[in-house]
């Protein structure tokens, strides 16, 4: 099902966003007029195979892309630079090694609240961020003091601590282990639940767009990749992932993704080509 022009007074717009890249053998058409409209609160997942535009619609969205065609709006603004109403989380961390977690926070902080905020105001809101995270016990320890959930989730408390309209997630949770991954989605549905964020995630993960989203945003096959399908998932909050494995309403949201993506978006790689040493292997086999 469709649901791009349900939103009525969205908070961001993309609207006829293409992009096209220089190479050696001619411009690349990345995407292709790419149209949606994002309501404030609402959490969104961009899903689709490797190559399909998911990281350069993010890109585009957090002013580190600009679109060939077309353009995105966030509050009545083009979006064409960054800023601090769209915070970027990605799957690596990108903390500073020789910081503190609380150095690594207070360091975005600054650089957003630097005339507004005075030094204990900027204390007690970076302790409150990691609080919210759930790492005001490990505040004060350095990257490689603490795990990869607990990194991402010091990236994640640094994003919220600039107060953004947009979050931007990069398949947060793509290089942690299941159990990790799983206690973090629950911190994010925790904290969207508690301050009403906007976010954009990407993921290849399809029970976690079903479990985070209110819509799936599917994309197609690129080259000129665009948005295939929308999926809006009309489950109630707070979700819980144990009652949700027996939902029928749940199987079926997972069943609609998995069906776009590997059956009318089938991805069919190319066959390895067999070297002359494969042939000479193939014969003496034979």
């Amino acid at each position: 099902m469709n649901a791009t022009n349900k939103v009525i007074n969205p908070i961001l717009e993309l609207t006829g966003v293409g992009i096209e890249f220089p190479t050696p053998k001619g411009s690349f058409k990345a995407l292709t007029d790419v149209n949606l409209k994002i309501a404030k609160g609402e959490m969104i997942s961009l899903i689709g195979h490797s190559g399909c535009g998911k990281s350069t619609v993010l890109n585009i969205v957090a002013g580190l892309l600009q679109a060939t065609e077309g353009g995105a709006v966030l509050e009545g603004k083009e979006v064409n630079e960054p800023g601090p109403e769209r915070a970027v989380v990605f799957q690596n961390h990108s903390l500073l090694p020789w910081l503190t977690a609380y150095e690594n926070v207070e360091l975005a902080v600054k650089t957003v609240f630097d005339k507004s905020k005075n030094k204990n105001e900027m204390k007690e809101w970076i302790e409150h961020n990691l609080n919210l995270v759930h790492m005001g016990h490990a505040m004060h320890k350095r990257p490689d003091e603490i795990s990869g959930g607990m990194k991402q989730r010091v990236g994640i408390a640094r994003a919220l601590a600039m107060e953004p309209k947009i979050l931007l997630m990069d398949e947060p949770f793509g290089a942690l282990d299941a159990l990790t991954r799983a206690h973090l989605q629950d911190s994010v549905m925790e904290i969207q639940k508690d301050l009403g964020n906007t976010i954009i995630m990407i993921t290849h993960d399809v029970d976690e767009a079903v479990l985070l989203s209110d819509r799936i945003v599917m994309m197609t096959n690129g080259p000129a990749a665009t948005i295939g399908e929308i999926l809006e998932i009309d489950l109630p909050h707070p979700r819980n992932r144990i009652e949700l494995a027996d939902d029928a309403k749940y199987n079926q949201y997972r069943q609609q993704v998995l069906s776009f993506l590997y059956e009318k978006q089938r991805k069919v790689e190319p066959l390895i080509k067999p070297t002359k040493k494969h042939n000479r292997v193939d014969k003496q086999s034979a």
